[in-house]
């Protein structure tokens, strides 16, 4: 990909799994192109793991928004205006990429209809409960369908970023942000060892 800038927004909320966030974000960071803008309903939001972040109120219209898991988006898959801001973010971003139970926002905004889509395993029943028109697969690290990524639970983020990476910067850009992270990705969407027998 030829370009000098590429944005990645994140999406935070209360209750946001820091690992969905930040192990995407540390990979990404390795690519000279890409810059982030952090997001927010609030201008100031809470992680799983109690440390506040601050973020930006307004949509900065960039290339990807990331949307992670985490036990606060247990109550957003029932927020009405939280959903239609969903929508409209997803509309403005060429991709949208999820990890964990993210990919249940999207399924309740009704962003996954029609995909191939994946989540948590540990909550997996309950993500797929929100996207009937939603093409699940429980056996699957991540899953890459056109436009949307999603990812299985928490760490698996990693592993769908490095292909990512090597999917929109090339493999070399893919190689070296893992070298610098010192982290050994699955290549193997379908090696999936959290999934059931």
């Amino acid at each position: 990909m030829e370009q000098d800038t590429y944005l990645v927004d994140v999406l935070l909320y209360d209750g946001f799994e820091a690992l969905d966030v930040f192990g995407p974000v540390e990979l990404l960071s390795w690519v000279p192109a890409v810059h982030f803008h952090y997001l927010a309903t609030l201008p100031k939001v809470l992680s799983a793991q109690k440390f506040s972040i601050s973020a930006s109120t307004s949509n900065s219209g960039g290339d990807l928004l990331l949307v992670p898991g985490g036990p606060g988006s247990r109550a957003l898959v029932r927020d009405a205006a939280f959903l239609e801001k969903l929508r409209i973010l997803c509309k403005s971003h060429a991709l949208v990429v999820s990890v964990c139970t993210g990919s249940a926002l999207l399924a309740a905004a009704g962003e996954l209809d029609g995909y191939q889509a994946t989540s948590n395993k540990q909550a997996f029943a309950w993500a797929a409960s929100f996207g009937r028109a939603v093409e699940w697969k429980q056996r699957a690290r991540w899953c890459a369908d056109r436009d949307r990524w999603t990812s299985s639970g928490v760490a698996a983020g990693m592993d769908m970023t490095a292909a990512l990476i090597a999917h929109l910067f090339g493999s070399n850009a893919a190689s070296a942000a893992l070298r610098q992270a010192e982290y050994t990705a699955s290549s193997n969407p379908a090696n999936d060892p959290f999934a059931k027998k």
